[in-house]
């Protein structure tokens, strides 16, 4: 039976379809991923249009009827996160954490521990300093965002004492095993890892979000996160996401 409901969200994506709507990718506090379509949002004269933009955190009142997409038929903002779209960086930073979410949430489940992650990650982007340049692949923030997914999704790595063994000493990281590993019982396959790097992943998956730029992670322990968060993606999903190659 068709119904109507009411939820936050969060848009992760959103494109043309037909004329004048758009299909959005959501991510919402009742439902958890859901697809959408918004009639008439690119009509100048669109009563919500300009609150459905990409990242846009607002409530929704969405119809569901029979089909795959249900519908947005009321919206109001509860933050723009406009900073976030006016900066390249910074929206490069968003865009990887979008892609995340969408590729390790694609259920209608509800995860509000999940949600409550984007809205803080997208706070904290709205706050990196503008005009920052580099990789956003490698960007403490994105990284930290990229490792809490991966906790809150049942694959964080392991990263005190050996999986194998117990051994403290670490050397390197095994996605089938789901953690770090000692010299001993390091295979040819794993992610090698640094001391730096070790402390750098628990630092970012510990530490709140809003605190991932004042960590000072060197190059080392960067280049360790995004290989692990690389191949936890690989080995759990069995893909990459586009926005790290950028």
């Amino acid at each position: 039976m068709a119904r109507s409901y009411k939820t936050e969200a969060v848009v992760l994506r959103s494109f043309r379809f037909g004329e004048a709507d758009r299909v959005l990718h959501l991510y919402t506090l009742e439902r958890g991923r859901v697809g959408a379509v918004a009639k008439g949002v690119r009509k100048t004269k669109s009563r919500f249009g300009a609150r459905l933009e990409p990242f846009s955190h607002a409530e929704l009142l969405i119809h569901q009827g029979s089909g795959e997409l249900h519908t947005v038929t009321g919206a109001s903002l509860v933050d723009p996160h406009r900073p976030t779209r006016e900066d390249s960086y910074r929206l490069s930073v968003g865009l990887v954490g979008a892609e995340a979410m969408l590729r390790l949430y694609v259920e209608e489940e509800r995860n509000e521990r999940a949600f409550e992650a984007l809205t803080r990650f997208l706070e904290a982007v709205d706050a990196v300093p503008a005009g920052l340049r580099g990789r956003a692949a490698h960007d403490p923030l994105a990284l930290a965002f990229q490792l809490k997914l991966l906790w809150l999704s049942g694959y964080v790595p392991h990263l005190e004492s050996c999986v194998e063994c117990g051994e403290e000493d670490l050397v390197g990281y095994l996605p089938r095993a789901g953690g770090a590993v000692c010299a001993a019982c390091c295979p040819p396959e794993a992610v090698g890892l640094s001391p730096e790097g070790l402390r750098g992943m628990r630092a970012l998956l510990w530490s709140p979000l809003a605190d991932a730029h004042g960590l000072g992670l060197g190059e080392r322990a960067v280049r360790d996160a995004l290989d692990v968060v690389v191949a936890s993606y690989e080995f759990h999903g069995g893909f990459r996401l586009k926005t790290l190659s950028a």
